[in-house]
């Protein structure tokens, strides 16, 4: 029993001793939309069904966790919502280390041409057009 109860008390103290020396992370959440040429749809899933090793690297490198991207079909288009969370203190930095990565310009070239812009992301010259967070809980 004095074994058991020991075990327990270390189990505890190890536990606390790691969880009271992180530092509290900040989380800001990203979500876009845009839309997909319906032409591209088994293309696009295939590639993502598949994804580059690298660019899956480069995405956690750029400190983004819990990236995510959704189909919905709407009448007779298509749209894409993707969702992260950046995790990181520099995001700008970040989203340039990201895009000056060669191998992530190479992906970008297979999925853009299946992606049809909002007509305000279309405006800046851009595939993806930011949404705006109106809830969230934890």
């Amino acid at each position: 029993m004095k074994k058991y109860i020991v075990i327990v008390f270390l189990a505890g103290f190890l536990f606390t001793s790691c969880t009271q020396n992180k530092k509290p992370v900040h989380v800001q959440r990203f979500a876009s939309i845009t839309g997909l040429k319906s032409e591209k749809l088994d293309y696009y899933k295939m590639l993502h069904a598949n994804a580059w090793p690298a660019v899956l690297k480069k995405i956690k490198d750029c400190n983004i966790q819990n990236y995510s991207i959704y189909l919905k079909k709407v009448q007779n288009s298509y749209f894409l919502f993707s969702y992260f969370e950046y995790v990181g203190t520099d995001f700008k930095a970040d989203m340039k280390k990201m895009a000056d990565d060669t191998t992530t310009q190479r992906w970008w070239k297979e999925t853009d041409p299946c992606q049809q812009p909002l007509p305000e992301a279309a405006a800046k010259k851009q595939i993806w057009t930011s949404m705006e967070e109106v809830f969230h809980t934890n």
